[in-house]
């Protein structure tokens, strides 16, 4: 039996964020042969959740980049942002205008201004910098407003925070310096973790997540010995899992530092990667 924890965007979900039959099918084809198949996303439950049920799919699920942990119904690891995080990230995010999601129990809430922040950082690099994609950009921004469970706040402070349970802030930002920037002032602290899924993210957490440990802990949970998980991944938040599963297997799209860190490469995520992934390396067909 292996345990194989396979990421979402940029792996299991094509452009269009949707989980291709071909690449179920093979997942259906693990499972059936008693392995474990658990979904590891940086995105949220809810939206995991719901991009899972529409390709009928069933597996354990680690979603905020390894903040919140079910096993069927049962949540088995759920680590919460302190609150002295939140009281000091959220007025600097506000006063230098970032456009920031929060992660919680109730799903993914959303900015009412978040849309024109960036829209408005679009129109700005584009006039400066015609070789800027709008096209591009703007489905970026599309991403973010096709997630599953959304709500909408005008200002973090109308917001009953300990009850929502944050797990994750999530920053997005075209100008690489912006985000540059937030991470050199959070560095040095040891209460949460930084990690990131793209060149224009930022994901801040508790200081104990990160898909390794959130792999080594589903392990321990399901009594499978590290050398028996595989890890399936693209980007930077997939390092720390490459680190701990017994075989990484990066994507044809993966980032270099990526792939230098793999046991395998395999073929792109719109290419079914991970089903080719899973049937060679996997089921050796």
């Amino acid at each position: 039996m292996k345990l194989i924890a396979i990421d979402f965007d940029g792996t299991l979900l094509s452009d269009d964020g949707t989980i291709s039959e071909e690449n179920a099918g093979a997942i259906r084809e693990v499972q059936e042969q008693g392995n474990i198949v658990v979904a590891c996303s940086g995105r949220s439950l809810h939206d995991t959740r719901h991009i899972l049920k529409k390709a009928g799919l069933d597996c354990p699920v680690i979603t905020g980049n390894g903040a919140v942990i079910y096993d069927s119904d049962q949540c088995i690891l759920k680590l919460v942002m302190p609150d002295k995080v939140l009281d000091d990230l959220l007025p600097e995010l506000e006063a230098q205008g970032y456009y920031y999601e929060l992660y919680t129990n109730q799903g993914v809430y959303l900015l009412e201004k978040g849309r024109k922040r960036l829209e408005s950082e679009m129109h700005s690099l584009h006039e400066k910098d015609e070789t800027f994609s709008l096209e591009w950009a703007a489905g970026q921004i599309e991403l973010q407003m096709r997630q599953y469970g959304i709500h909408y706040f005008h200002h973090y402070a109308e917001l009953d925070l300990p009850h929502l349970e944050v797990y994750k802030i999530f920053v997005l930002s075209f100008r690489p310096e912006r985000l540059k920037q937030l991470r050199s002032w959070l560095s040095g602290r040891k209460d949460l973790s930084m990690t990131t899924s793209g060149r224009t993210k930022l994901e801040i957490a508790h200081a104990e997540v990160s898909k390794g440990h959130a792999l080594q802990f589903m392990a321990r949970h399901l009594n499978i010995p590290m050398e028996n998980t595989v890890a399936i991944g693209d980007n930077f938040n997939d390092l720390s899992m490459f680190e701990t599963a017994g075989i990484s297997i990066a994507m044809g799209n993966a980032e270099e530092q990526v792939k230098a860190q793999s046991t395998y490469v395999t073929k792109t995520h719109n290419e079914n990667g991970v089903a080719h992934a899973l049937r060679t390396y996997i089921l050796g067909k």
